[in-house]
């Protein structure tokens, strides 16, 4: 077995020996939704630090823990803080967390995030329902050998994010009042901001919104079989976009500021996911 699996069966281990809760839905919380765990009927709170091995975040605004709850009567559990890319950590690592969640018990794969508005239609505040992605420069999480016991070698990429939980989530937005935009997520490495030019070359390749994260969790989804959907606010315009420049602490209040709306489509959402697990 891989070095990648064996530290994977580690934190599984490490983990069921602090809890033996089993989640039917996984949701990764982005900026904005820091606060999340107050939509959950919470039964037990794991900081990554108590689990051997496990990547731990170091972006503000991410804290770092697994909380496990109940959504309604669905059995959850969240990421309040993901590990990305840029931190430096190995992309293996970056998607391990995925992966746990998965062996856990996980079926359906939620993920969130904070994106640049790369449509021209797009306003900061915005809510965008990801029907589709593009990998820039961020590495593949399955290149190297194949770990079987998660899934096929080439697995299939058509239809990444659910047909049923797109239209769940965009029923539940209608139903809700919340306008819903949809588009084509990319994910580039950051952690620098992109140049005007990327934002141009992403807007030519179809993409709607850019972020430094999201991608390469949903391929290793896919890869072990889950049912995957994801929501970004637009925190932001891109690069070139304004005459303003980038700061992360736009994002964040931007996000923060879009967060009720958020934090209510997500929980109702995941509500209506009942039928699908």
């Amino acid at each position: 077995m891989s070095e990648v699996y064996d530290k994977l069966i580690s934190c599984y281990e490490c983990v069921r020996k602090k809890t033996d809760f089993v989640p039917k839905v996984a949701i990764v919380l982005g900026s904005g939704l820091g606060d999340y765990a107050e939509n959950i009927r919470v039964e037990y709170e794991l900081p990554y630090s108590e689990i051997e091995g496990f990547p731990v975040s170091t972006v503000p605004g991410h804290a770092g823990k697994f909380i496990f709850g109940f959504i309604d009567e669905i059995p959850v559990v969240c990421m309040k803080g993901r590990v990305h890319f840029y931190e430096g950590y190995p992309i293996s690592d970056v998607v391990l967390p995925t992966r746990l969640m998965k062996l856990m018990g996980a079926r359906i794969l939620f993920l969130t995030n904070a994106a640049g508005g790369v449509n021209t239609s797009f306003h900061a505040g915005d809510l965008m329902l990801i029907k589709d992605q593009i990998s820039v420069f961020a590495p593949n999480p399955l290149i190297g050998a194949n770990m079987d016991e998660l899934g096929v070698r080439f697995p299939d990429m058509s239809t990444v994010y659910d047909g049923e939980l797109q239209q769940l989530i965009r029923r539940t937005a209608k139903d809700n009042g919340i306008f819903l935009q949809e588009g084509v997520y990319a994910q580039l490495t950051g952690p620098s901001f992109e140049s005007p030019a990327e934002i141009r070359m992403l807007r030519t390749l179809g993409c709607d919104a850019v972020g430094m994260s999201t991608v390469v969790e949903a391929i290793a989804a896919n890869h072990m079989g889950m049912k995957i959907c994801g929501i970004s606010c637009i925190s932001n315009l891109a690069a070139g976009m304004t005459a303003n420049p980038l700061t992360h602490e736009e994002v964040q209040e931007a996000a923060d500021m879009a967060a009720p709306n958020f934090k209510k489509l997500v929980t109702e959402s995941v509500k209506g996911m009942k039928k699908l697990i």
